[in-house]
């Protein structure tokens, strides 16, 4: 019904390229096209006030505007405390902290350099603590490292030259590090979950159930000496392919589904179901943190990639949500993995009457059979009122600009940033 469609793709993955011609579409062009899987680098560019363009009802892209409230660290770390700060907010100390335990989620975090003096007492509070540094804007384990003093922080923001506010860009998160995290085979592993957001207000999301674990080559131990020693510590496949015990036949991947099994014959399937519990529970408070302050866009659609590491308690903890979570793959399994979570988001975001009615399907509840291997998370529909003040449309303030392209340009296609 749908073979007219026009696809456009920044990466031409071969998840992303099989799905299209199954579906028999066309390929398009920057120019012509009805569905764009763009990189962050060209959607920044479409919504960038002097060189944007607006959307036309017979276009879909794949990113929100202003995504980076959840996806970038800091800002994620910023939105989360005060989505708790503001559900505390009448209630005394000691009830809040009570009743609000399940939003302790994230790791004790710090944005530097602007939290530096937080973090020192902090640090000074327990100095046997570990600590992770991470950049705001890197991905694939990029600049991350591990420190348990001071002086490695300080001798560090000597060499970067960090403290110079000229270059506050490079900016950093430093959190607790999980010290007591769940092994098997003696490794440490990290989860990668996909949620696919289609709608902001109300929130409509869903959970893929075929999400798979990251395992680090190197066996862990928590010796200061091995601190700097990535192979034990960080789960980017980016970082393990590069070590010599990296397993290419399995690509250093276990299913979600194996993981649980492994789970239930462990520790049972009463501590199983309520990690899993757990991990709705994340995932859904994360999407709740950001939803008053995300610019709602109908032409807009967005799977984010969620990492969580589980404790030794089977308590869960939010790492990073990644806005452009990698479509390559490693391994059979993980090609077809892949394949079928793009064929499952294409099902849900194009209604088989998209071109006819020229729009996108955000505000709808597609079918049961229409989810594939998603369901649906169950959000309530009202957050607690932000205290930061919702963003423009793109679409408004593109209209402001003298410089916005008129509708089909011969430049590009006609598009839209619309805040429904």
């Amino acid at each position: 019904m749908n073979q007219n469609i026009k696809w456009h793709a920044d990466i031409e993955k071969s998840c992303l390229v099989s799905n299209f011609r199954k579906r028999n579409w066309q390929k398009g062009s920057e120019d012509d096209w009805n569905f764009y899987w763009a990189g962050i680098g060209n959607f920044r560019s479409i919504t960038n006030l002097e060189t944007g363009y607006r959307l036309g009802d017979d276009q879909i892209i794949n990113h929100y505007p202003n995504n980076l409230e959840l996806t970038k660290k800091d800002l994620m770390v910023k939105n989360i405390k005060r989505y708790r700060k503001d559900l505390e907010r009448g209630n005394n100390a000691a009830v809040a902290d009570a009743k609000y335990k399940y939003l302790d989620f994230l790791p004790t975090t710090f944005t530097l350099p602007g939290d530096y003096n937080l973090f020192v007492e902090e640090f000074k509070k327990n100095q046997n603590n570990v600590w992770i540094m991470k950049p705001t804007d890197k991905a694939r384990g990029i600049g991350i490292f591990i420190i348990s003093k001071l002086q490695q922080i300080k001798k560090w923001s000597r060499d970067s030259k960090m403290w110079s506010y000229a270059n506050c860009k490079d900016s950093y998160v430093v959190s607790r590090y999980i010290e007591n995290p769940l092994l098997i085979g003696g490794k440490k592993f990290d989860l990668r979950l996909y949620v696919l957001v289609t709608n902001w207000r109300p929130i409509i999301a869903y959970k893929y159930q075929q999400g798979f674990c990251r395992f680090c080559a190197v066996k862990y131990t928590s010796d200061m000496d091995d601190l700097d020693n990535n192979f034990m510590h960080l789960t980017n496949v980016s970082i393990q392919k590069h070590g010599e015990d990296y397993n290419e036949s399995n690509g250093g991947k276990w299913s979600l589904k194996n993981l649980l099994l492994h789970l239930q014959s462990t520790r049972g399937k009463a501590a199983t179901d309520k990690l899993l519990s757990d991990i709705d529970s994340i995932l859904v408070n994360s999407l709740r943190a950001v939803q008053n302050i995300m610019a709602n866009d109908k032409h807009c659609f967005e799977c984010y990639g969620y990492d969580i590491i589980v404790d030794a308690d089977l308590r869960p903890w939010l790492i990073e949500v990644n806005a452009s979570p990698s479509l390559s793959a490693t391994t059979q399994s993980d090609r077809m993995m892949k394949h079928c979570l793009i064929h499952d988001i294409l099902n849900i975001v194009i209604p088989d009457d998209f071109l006819e009615s020229k729009s996108a399907s955000q505000s709808r509840t597609p079918s049961g059979k229409k989810l594939g291997d998603f369901v649906q998370l169950e959000i309530q529909s009202e957050a607690p009122p932000a205290t930061i003040s919702r963003p423009q449309s793109v679409n408004s303030r593109l209209a402001r600009s003298s410089q916005v392209t008129s509708a089909r340009s011969p430049v590009r296609s006609e598009s839209a940033m619309v805040k429904r």
